[in-house]
């Protein structure tokens, strides 16, 4: 990120346009800006919203609006414009050179998040991506010098490759070898959930909104260390730990980048394999902060991200994946709120807690443990006494009911053993040969 951003002091606006249909009102949208913006370290000077009747090809503001924004930037000393939608390059540079100062849309603003959080190298090659994709349209931002001519070569002596376009062609090729990369990384992940498939340990997948306190409630159950800040997208690289539940030996928990509105298409096509993730998880809990007000407009932005990613059917709403909604932040709520919503929550089939505070943790837990036995079968099997293999695996991935003697047979004494198992426990009981 350019120094002038980090510590900057930065006007915050959020447009409102009067001919779109947006899922948050404008002062949440407005409240979500700014905490975008706090995320990248920057010192929120003012704020405020602008009502946009027409939006202008130049500006997308008004020239009445812009000089009182030029006016706003001058009285609160602010050397960052942060603008909470997207600006054409057209705009973003007509702006800059207008208000003498660096003006960022919320795309710029959010893959300035990304990349300081990118923590894997996968996660880097991500948000590279990204960038790169972004800066490629926005190249007609760069001074002068790029419109110079480099000496052409050939017979004809004709005009050279401008240095805008040369940079085009080192954005174009960088981009290839990174997605190249990626593909890579995407066939390792594939493998990766084929081999966990195989594994008789469910996956348990944590999705939501961002700060919603997913890794908050990730760190509560697993004991885990994970980057857990009152901050947007606090967590973007996903991370995986066992945990223990009643009657299931084993699951893995898996905290994901959080959603959030109007989330970048760059940033949708380079992050979806860290959100594939969800696809291959047995159960997907739905975290969300009850203590927002538009936490019904959040919840319609993660479901249609499950319907993109082909989880969520985009017109019934149904799953072939279990999803579980875990109502968190009732230690925010006041007591005639969270009594409403505990009588919600179970009339609903959801889980009301706080992850902060562990209160209602035990009741997720038996809800999960519920869920995962739910599929689970009844089998009986006799093995001989001695294979000692057999009893352990048996006893150590199944609910087992009873185990008795069953006299003798052709390798000694047998035991009869009934147990319950999951259809992955069983299916691999089976394909290793026990």
């Amino acid at each position: 990120m350019d120094e002038v951003t980090r510590g900057a002091r930065a006007l915050v606006l959020c447009p409102d346009i009067r001919s779109l249909r947006y899922d948050l009102d404008a002062r949440e949208r407005l409240e979500e800006a700014q905490g975008l913006a706090l995320a990248i370290s920057v010192v929120i000077a003012h704020s405020e919203i602008l009502p946009i009747r027409q939006m202008q090809p130049n500006t997308l503001f008004g020239s009445g609006q812009v000089q009182n924004i030029a006016t706003l930037c001058e009285l609160h000393e602010c050397e960052l414009v942060v603008v909470d939608g997207a600006l054409t390059p057209i705009q973003q540079r007509n702006l800059e050179e207008t208000l003498k100062r660096k003006v960022i849309d919320r795309t710029g603003l959010i893959l300035e998040i990304f990349g300081e959080r990118a923590a894997t190298a996968e996660g880097r090659l991500q948000v590279e991506l990204a960038h790169l994709d972004y800066q490629q349209s926005r190249l007609v931002r760069s001074w002068t010098h790029l419109e110079r001519q480099r000496g052409g070569f050939g017979f004809l002596g004709g005009p050279g490759e401008t240095q805008i376009e040369a940079d085009r062609r080192m954005i174009r090729q960088r981009m290839s070898r990174l997605r190249r990369e990626l593909e890579q990384v995407r066939k390792t992940r594939a493998l990766h959930r084929e081999r966990r498939g195989r594994a008789p340990w469910p996956v348990i997948a944590l999705v939501g909104y961002t700060n919603a306190g997913k890794s908050t409630l990730f760190n509560r159950l697993t004991g885990a260390d994970v980057m857990a800040e009152d901050l947007l997208f606090a967590t973007l690289d996903p991370t995986m730990r066992a945990i223990s539940l009643a009657g299931v030996e084993k699951a893995i928990l898996s905290d994901t980048v959080g959603f959030i509105s109007d989330l970048p298409t760059q940033l949708v096509a380079a992050f979806r394999a860290t959100l594939e993730e969800v696809t291959g998880a047995d159960i997907i809990c739905h975290v969300r902060d009850m203590s927002n007000p538009a936490h019904a407009a959040q919840k319609k932005q993660v479901m249609d991200v499950l319907a993109d990613l082909d989880v969520v059917d985009r017109e019934t709403g149904h799953s072939e994946i279990p999803i579980l909604e875990i109502w968190n932040k009732a230690d925010l709520l006041d007591e005639g709120r969270a009594a409403e919503l505990a009588e919600a929550a179970a009339a609903q089939d959801a889980v009301l807690i706080s992850a902060s505070t562990g209160a209602g943790l035990d009741d997720f837990s038996a809800r999960i443990a519920e869920m995962l036995t739910a599929t689970a079968k009844e089998v009986t099997v006799t093995i001989p006494a001695s294979d000692g293999r057999k009893l352990a695996w048996l006893h150590a991935h199944g609910d087992v009911l009873s185990d008795e003697e069953a006299g003798e047979g052709e390798q000694g004494p047998m035991r009869k053993i009934t147990v319950r198992l999951n259809p992955k426990e069983l299916g691999q009981y089976r394909s290793l040969g026990l």
